[in-house]
């Protein structure tokens, strides 16, 4: 499958990038500074703005699907990347004939999302953090959920929990609309949405994307991803 990588030099890029050149796939990596990933067999970098209408027809021309990996680092000031990019995304692929995208989202789009057993999470972590710190990007998400629901694409959001680092893919469970879990592995919601790209099982529905195998240390988590580049 040839594949388009959106954010491909994001954590979550890095890893879509690499598992998909794994399984085979031919990959086009979408970045502004595309040329920071190291070459490798199959991969075609491409240095572009995904805000800017227009940027992306070179990349998405000759695609069988396009995976977004956009993100924001939390923070209080506007976000739009999320529904410009996917928004342009979509433009490009409708010129080009092209119908299959995987955009990641956040099970905090999910007004029932709640996981079982987590009640520090629920009362203190998550108001603060999501609802508060974090604000401007998940109403982005939201903005770019609504592109895609009006949108004539066969699209997935893939939703996942609190993202963090781990070498392997576990055993991770996937639902419709959110997963019942606090966390995500970044190597776990890449392995879910080359899945999801295989099987369609959430055409035109959202995807929760949880880990339960592993868990995070939450403080290193918070730091890590408050200051991660981006």
């Amino acid at each position: 499958m040839r594949i388009v990588v959106l954010g491909a030099t994001g954590p979550t890029g890095r890893e879509l990038t690499g598992q998909a050149l794994a399984a085979g796939h031919q990959v086009t990596a979408v970045a502004r500074r595309a040329d920071g990933l190291p070459p490798r067999a199959g991969l075609t970098t491409v240095a572009a703005d995904v805000t800017v209408p227009g940027a992306l027809d070179a990349a998405v021309e000759g695609s069988d699907a396009v995976v977004s990996a956009l993100g924001a680092a939390p923070g209080r000031r506007p976000v739009g990347v999320y529904s410009a990019g996917v928004r342009n995304a979509a433009g490009a692929m409708a010129r080009h004939g092209v119908k299959r995208l995987v955009a990641v989202g956040s099970s905090v789009t999910d007004p029932a999302w709640r996981p079982s057993g987590a009640f520090f999470f629920n009362h203190v972590l998550d108001p603060y953090v999501n609802r508060v710190i974090a604000r401007t990007a998940h109403e982005d998400i939201r903005r770019m959920e609504a592109v895609l629901a009006a949108g004539g694409l066969d699209w997935t959001v893939a939703r996942p929990s609190g993202l963090f680092d781990h070498p392997v893919v576990t055993d991770f469970q996937v639902a419709e609309n959110s997963g019942d879990g606090v966390f995500t592995a970044r190597a776990d919601l890449a392995a879910a949405m080359l899945r999801e790209l295989a099987e369609g099982r959430f055409v035109r529905k959202a995807m929760g994307v949880v880990t339960t195998e592993v868990r995070p240390s939450i403080p290193r988590l918070i730091w890590r991803e408050a200051t991660r580049k981006r």
